[in-house]
């Protein structure tokens, strides 16, 4: 199936439409990061004691909260839980801050919720589902093991790349990722959404995708350098890009819809797993086009601007006819 047949887009021509738009989100996101929100930790990063709450009808959360700060635990996030269908069910998660989750006091969390719930409400009207605790030291590590992981990934591609294509290649594939992984982060810290572990595993994920697209683009652009020797490399990318535009519309397209699905109806607990998938896939897609791609053009540039030549087959001028010399 092909969408586009005849497409003969100048994607070089708009770089810097798109440099532009990858620095407004970019630093917006540094600036939330730095001076606003931070970067907001769910309670698999900072600690604390997440528990969840069945009620017989929907339950009031300015009433739960209320009843929370007359046990003495202040600015509790209470979230509601959404059934299959996307509505509002009668759980809700109640997050208590990190000093309930010392290795002392495991018990202290789920004591302070109970006894604050039974000063407002009957005994029959609400069950304790489920308790989830995290140490601050577990805390720490899951932090640091989920850099690493994110590092990892991005140094072993880098590799892969340069072994199969050339290093140029690795570096501007890995560029590209993190612009995804900057903006994604970036738009958790605008919202103030809270990173969990969950969204660590979609962020990795849209890494790999987002590599996966744009060595789809690289390979197409190295076959055609292979058949066009002498052709400018800045009209060679335009026409692969071109050639696998409607691979990317039809594959990003269909994943788009099922993660939106996703978000729309997966219900409270996977908004944060769908979201960061959302904006990976849109950014990840844009990226393959408008920041890895024109990397390479612009390394040969730099390169002939200094007089020196470059690995790229394409680097050679093209010779015109005689006739229109």
């Amino acid at each position: 199936m092909e969408l586009f047949r005849t497409t003969n887009i100048d994607w070089l021509g708009k770089k810097w439409y798109f440099l532009g738009f990858s620095l407004i989100f970019s630093v917006a996101g540094i600036l939330s990061m730095v001076f606003w929100h931070g970067i907001p930790k769910g309670v698999d990063f900072k600690g604390g004691t997440q528990i969840r709450v069945s009620f017989t009808q929907t339950p009031n959360v300015d009433h739960i909260r209320k009843a929370m700060d007359q046990a003495g635990v202040h600015d509790v996030p209470i979230q509601t839980i959404s059934d299959t269908a996307g509505r509002p069910s009668n759980d809700v998660i109640i997050v208590l801050p990190e000093s309930t989750a010392s290795d002392t006091a495991h018990d202290q969390g789920r004591t302070q919720v109970e006894s604050s719930l039974n000063e407002n409400y009957h005994d029959s009207t609400f069950t304790i589902q489920q308790v989830d605790i995290v140490g601050p030291t577990a805390g720490k590590q899951l932090t640091h093991q989920a850099w690493l992981a994110t590092i990892y990934s991005l140094i072993g591609m880098l590799v892969y790349l340069w072994f199969r294509f050339e290093l140029i290649y690795g570096v501007a594939a890995v560029v590209a990722v993190f612009h995804d992984t900057l903006i994604t982060v970036g738009a958790f810290s605008l919202t103030n959404r809270e990173i969990t572990l969950t969204v660590i595993a979609a962020i990795l994920t849209l890494i790999g995708y987002s590599m996966n697209d744009t060595i789809v683009v690289f390979d197409r652009i190295r076959e055609n350098l292979a058949t066009n020797r002498r052709e400018a490399l800045s009209d060679v990318v335009n026409r692969s890009i071109n050639q696998t535009l409607s691979r990317t519309v039809i594959s990003s397209g269909l994943t788009f819809l099922t993660v939106l699905s996703l978000y729309l109806f997966g219900g409270e607990v996977l908004h944060g797993f769908s979201f960061a998938l959302v904006i990976g896939i849109l950014i990840g897609t844009y990226s393959s086009i408008a920041v890895a791609a024109p990397m390479l053009v612009a390394y040969q540039d730099w390169r002939a601007k200094r007089g020196k030549t470059t690995n790229l087959p394409a680097a050679r001028k093209a010779t015109l006819p005689a006739a229109k010399r």
